[in-house]
């Protein structure tokens, strides 16, 4: 039966990642340093041929993209942008540790929202949805070979909804410029809104 295949890659570092800082909807660039990164891992690890590649809208998705597959055009999707972390935007959880709406959303109640931002419930909601509008498109054009550099919380999501194993979203961490490999099986998609996790991406990623 023919199957196809997703890579999923995080994209490189800036520095509200270095930082450790609640970056959501902020447009902020790659870091100098993580450029290079990013094109060492494409000049010693090699990331995979694909026909089409997808991105988040912002610059630091568009941008680590252009690098891993300098030879695809880069598709964005608009919901594909990271959480929208309203007042959180911007903070540590060093600086929101005595904030009482930043304690209800870190424990992880799907209902729970950061003021003036979106609640896990709706997060989760958009990115399924635009997950799952690019995976059924594929299947239907025949397009084997994809890949999506996004955001951690965005790729692991999809992880922790679609991945088998099924595992929460804290096992599906990854570090930048790297991810999984996906295998897709049309009637496995199809009767469970299942995924395959086979492999991590490049290969030498020591995913221990």
């Amino acid at each position: 039966m023919k199957t196809f295949t997703i890579y999923l890659f995080r994209h490189g570092l800036t520095k509200g990642n270095v930082n450790a800082q609640y970056i959501g909807h902020t447009d902020l660039p790659l870091t100098t340093d993580s450029v290079s990164a990013l094109r060492h891992i494409k000049a010693t690890e090699h990331y995979p041929s694909v026909e089409a590649v997808f991105s988040s809208p912002l610059k630091r998705c568009k941008d680590s993209a252009k690098i891993m597959f300098p030879d695809n055009n880069i598709i964005t999707i608009d919901d594909f942008i990271e959480y929208n972390f309203g007042e959180f935007e911007g903070l540590t959880a060093d600086e929101l540790k005595d904030n009482k709406d930043f304690e209800a959303w870190l424990r992880g109640d799907i209902n729970a929202r950061a003021p003036f931002g979106e609640s896990n419930a709706e997060f989760v909601q958009r990115i399924c949805s635009a997950f799952e509008k690019v995976v059924n498109g594929c299947i239907k054009a025949g397009t084997q070979t994809i890949a999506i550099v996004g955001h951690a919380g965005v790729l692991m999501t999809i992880l922790s909804c679609y991945g088998l194993p099924e595992a929460p979203m804290a096992h599906w961490q990854m570090d930048a410029g790297y991810g999984f490999r996906l295998r897709v099986t049309p009637s496995l998609w199809m009767q469970a809104n299942k995924i395959e996790v086979v492999d991590t991406s490049p290969t030498s990623l020591n995913n221990a």
